[in-house]
């Protein structure tokens, strides 16, 4: 606040009567002129921030509340107080408590088992006007009964159309007349920092409306989806709900939260709803959702790796492990390829590629774009279907006796030994070494004893002169193909 000072008062006798009524109006004026300011850029700030009221009337009556049942088991065993609890409930209710167990041999006494009803609450909303409704699989995975409540009070069966666990997307059909649906948007055209609102059931509280901004987009958090972060309180009972831009439009299904204590914590996730549509009309059609499968492991790149490879690009990633008779290696594909595109989308990361053969149609022919020894060339490969646990597994590889081991190389600390056919065929490579000791440099980099070297330097390895024979060309370092319990790998070593 300006503290105002009083005119000298010898001064103000010497001005004249018209001096003194300009003075006082230019000391008004000028006192009166920062509480306009301030005034005027309030307002223009509270006329900036949003007004939800308009989107809530508009997509609210979409939203639901979903009531799951489930049946579990109760074994009835009287619960145990303990020496505390004890104390606390004798001291304030004068008695000993009903389950305390004053005999410590004696047994507690069994009661007969029983179906209790578990209950959990969740948030959906319905997406078009015959009455199908998404919402997330966790909600209503395993479901005895689905219960669906509007918020003009009207409460609906549900039936489960079907669930997609990696996804995280459920549908659910109620049979119902004028029924509210939402407006479904566009996930792709999102921009992070713009306004979203979430309404759902946090804790059992229907139609509560929570608003936010976008804080990021595509949040890598599984193989399957890239995921919208957010800061709009989401809490348990939030799962499934619609998050909403300002257009009143649906982005995304409420799915995740970050968090240590089970409880907001500021992030938040959502699946974007141009993936969750697409997992929905499959779900709708058929129950499940058919997703391609390539038939190879993949691994990263790292950058060390990729400049001594001088690959063309910056992206890409290594097929580490092909399965026999799977949809690579039939088109042509070998351990320690990279992967530079799928029908000419870069790919960047092993994840990324994982998603792109996902989201394409079992059956279909893509084409790989494929580095291999310095060259790149085009694969095409027909896709199969993923099962629906896809766990890949290690085989175990039999070593047996090695041809005796060269010294070991006293720059990079490898000792090797040669491989006969038949040893090569089981291993199922046309040519390489078996690494016997790994130290030094080597050995930091990642090497061990029993890993099988494809290649070094681009250059095939097929016995422990030529082995020697690169290494003593290798002025700067070597880059090494190698092989570990049918995990292939890139390995960049450089010289002291």
């Amino acid at each position: 606040m300006k503290k105002m000072m009083p005119l000298p008062a010898v001064s103000w006798l010497f001005l004249s009567s018209i001096k003194r009524k300009f003075v006082l109006v230019f000391f008004a004026i000028s006192m009166s002129i920062p509480a306009f300011a301030i005034s005027s850029s309030a307002n223009q700030a509270i006329q900036n921030l949003p007004d939800f009221n308009e989107l809530v009337e508009q997509s609210g009556p979409a939203v639901v509340n979903i009531r799951v049942t489930q049946k579990v088991s109760a074994k009835g065993e009287r619960q145990q107080l303990s020496p505390e609890e004890e104390e606390l409930f004798e001291r304030y209710f004068g008695q000993p408590s009903p389950h305390s167990k004053k005999d410590p041999q004696e047994k507690p006494e069994a009661e007969p088992e029983a179906e209790e009803l578990s209950r959990n609450v969740g948030s959906g909303f319905i997406f078009s006007s015959d009455g199908y409704v998404l919402t997330n699989a966790h909600v209503v995975k395993d479901a005895q009964e689905v219960f669906v409540k509007l918020t003009d009070k009207r409460e609906f069966r549900a039936k489960v159309i079907g669930f997609d666990t990696n996804t995280d997307v459920a549908v659910l059909k109620i049979e119902g007349k004028n029924l509210p649906k939402v407006t479904i948007g566009d996930s792709t055209k999102i921009k992070v920092g713009e306004w979203v609102i979430a309404i759902g059931s946090p804790f059992d509280l229907d139609n509560s409306i929570s608003a936010g901004i976008i804080s990021a987009k595509a949040r890598e958090i599984g193989d399957f989806l890239l995921l919208i972060q957010t800061d709009v309180a989401i809490n348990p009972g939030n799962s499934g709900g619609p998050l909403i831009n300002l257009k009143g439009e649906v982005i995304g299904i409420n799915s995740q939260i970050y968090s240590r204590s089970g409880g907001y914590m500021g992030i938040s996730f959502a699946i974007p709803i141009d993936d969750a549509i697409r997992v929905a009309e499959q779900l709708k059609a058929s129950g499940h959702v058919s997703r391609g499968r390539m038939g190879i492991y993949l691994a990263e790149v790292n950058e060390n790796v990729a400049e001594a490879l001088k690959l063309p690009t910056k992206n890409g990633t290594l097929v580490s492990r092909i399965e026999k008779n799977g949809p690579a290696e039939k088109a042509g594909l070998k351990d320690g390829d990279i992967v530079l595109s799928f029908n000419g989308t870069a790919v960047e990361k092993s994840t990324e590629l994982r998603r792109l053969a996902a989201a394409t149609k079992p059956g279909s022919t893509v084409k790989l774009n494929v580095w291999r020894k310095g060259t790149t060339k085009d694969y095409p490969i027909t896709l199969a279907e993923l099962p629906q646990t896809d766990t890949p597994t290690s085989e175990s590889t039999d070593q047996k006796e090695k041809k005796s081991a060269e010294k070991p190389n006293p720059t990079f600390g490898l000792t090797v030994k040669s491989l006969d056919n038949q040893q090569k065929k089981e291993l199922g490579i046309d040519s390489g070494i078996i690494i016997e000791k790994a130290e030094g440099i080597s050995a930091r980099a990642g090497l061990q004893a029993e890993d099988v070297i494809l290649t070094i330097n681009n250059q095939d390895v097929d016995n422990a002169q030529d082995f020697k024979k690169i290494l003593d060309k290798s002025d700067k370092g070597i880059v090494v193909l190698a092989k570990r319990e049918n995990i292939t790998q890139y390995i960049a070593i450089n010289k002291p």
